[in-house]
């Protein structure tokens, strides 16, 4: 990056899923500014509170907490006028008139060229520069960052824009024109399909929502698996993977209806494709824990990077290595720590420059308002989350 008596503007991004916060974190710097993050409302405000160089806010809307995206953009304009402001959403579509003045929104997934467009024409230029990895390594992807592959930045978003075009468009219509054809086959009464109207419009809407935000996902995992990636090979291998353990992780929350799941069954759910047939090379230790949806794919999506990294360059590359993964419950203090720790296999060292892989690893302590401890122990590599129980355990 470029230094020196330049001033480079902050942007803060408040994006409560992981892999969205991610993207929007490139997106940021690659339009040349410096990325601040919050995972909600609440830690937004904390942070404009306690410094002055805050020159856009990046929002979403949808947020859990006492407060949303649209409130937070109000309370930011009434407070710090300044501060320009970019909200955005996969679900609402807010008017002119409900958000802040001179405030611009869009719509989920987002385009990255639109958005540096955006950024800079609201803020500035910009002033950082990405300096090129010209250091590689072939002994561990995750201890180096490989140089990205040459590829059009446009063709996974282009990809994804038209699937919800043409895809999800006709999807939404046919469900409506099916549920009123079998409401009229049913025979159902004029006030009982009132009510069933209402309640089609609120399964569509939150079908549309979870579409929209899956895409989001989906072309944000794309972008940033493109971005590390020495090869188109490398590129679409490291999609698939990362596409199959968000499905896995979505198959866990069909089976309870989007409420809960088992911390257990997450876990092995998330190592199971990774192990050896007839012999466990994972080892689990800890009690069965009821975990929210949004840990549920938080952490299906960081096991994946430990379990790709492990098979690849940790303990699993050799076949006398293991991970053992285990948690526990501290109820004075309701908090839960959860340790993977590899064995039996090859030296490790620290990681010259962060990856994918990596960076999902240490944003999940901020997506569960935790801590994430990476250690590069001579006998293995050592991952610990701590995390408030509050954060990750489903309520009731």
């Amino acid at each position: 990056m470029l230094t020196g008596s330049t001033v480079v503007p902050n942007v803060l991004i408040v994006e409560d899923e992981m892999v969205l916060r991610m993207r929007a974190v490139d997106i940021v710097e690659d339009a040349g500014f410096c990325p601040v993050e919050a995972v909600n409302a609440d830690e937004a405000l904390s942070i404009l509170e306690s410094r002055s160089d805050i020159a856009l806010l990046f929002t979403d809307i949808q947020m859990p907490g006492r407060m949303d995206g649209l409130k937070l953009a109000h309370a930011v304009h009434d407070r710090w006028p300044a501060i320009k402001i970019i909200l955005v959403s996969g679900r609402a579509t807010p008017s002119d008139a409900e958000r802040p003045a001179d405030s611009r929104f869009f719509s989920k997934p987002l385009g990255g060229e639109q958005m540096i467009t955006e950024l800079q024409a609201m803020v500035g230029s910009g002033a950082l520069k990405m300096v090129p990895n010209t250091k590689m390594s072939s002994s561990n992807e995750m201890l180096h960052r490989p140089a990205p592959v040459a590829l059009s930045p446009r063709t996974a978003q282009e990809a994804v824009l038209t699937a919800e075009n043409d895809s999800l468009r006709l999807l939404l219509e046919q469900a409506g024109i099916d549920a009123e054809t079998l409401l009229a086959q049913a025979g159902i009464d004029a006030k009982e399909r009132e009510a069933a109207d209402k309640l089609q419009k609120l399964i569509l809407g939150e079908l549309h929502h979870r579409i929209k935000n899956t895409l989001a996902t989906v072309s944000a995992i794309a972008s940033q698996s493109l971005r590390a990636a020495t090869s188109i090979e490398h590129g679409q291998k490291a999609i698939e993977g990362r596409l199959i353990a968000l499905g896995r992780a979505h198959d866990l929350l069909m089976q309870v209806s989007w409420a809960n799941a088992s911390l257990s069954h997450t876990l092995s759910g998330a190592t199971e494709p990774y192990d050896s047939r007839g012999a466990r090379r994972f080892h689990f230790n800890g009690p069965d824990l009821r975990i929210t949806s949004g840990a549920v794919i938080a952490l299906a999506m960081t096991f994946n990077e430990l379990c790709t990294n492990t098979t690849k360059f940790g303990a699993l590359s050799i076949p006398t290595g293991r991970v053992e993964i285990a948690w526990t419950v501290d109820t004075e203090k309701q908090r839960l720590h959860l340790t993977w720790t590899e064995r039996g296999g090859p030296p490790v060292a620290p990681p010259s420059r962060r990856s994918f892989g990596t960076r999902v690893m240490e944003s999940l302590g901020q997506q569960l308002n935790g801590q994430v401890r990476l250690a590069y122990e001579p006998t293995g590599f050592v991952y610990a989350l701590d995390v408030p129980l509050g954060s990750i355990i489903a309520a009731g």
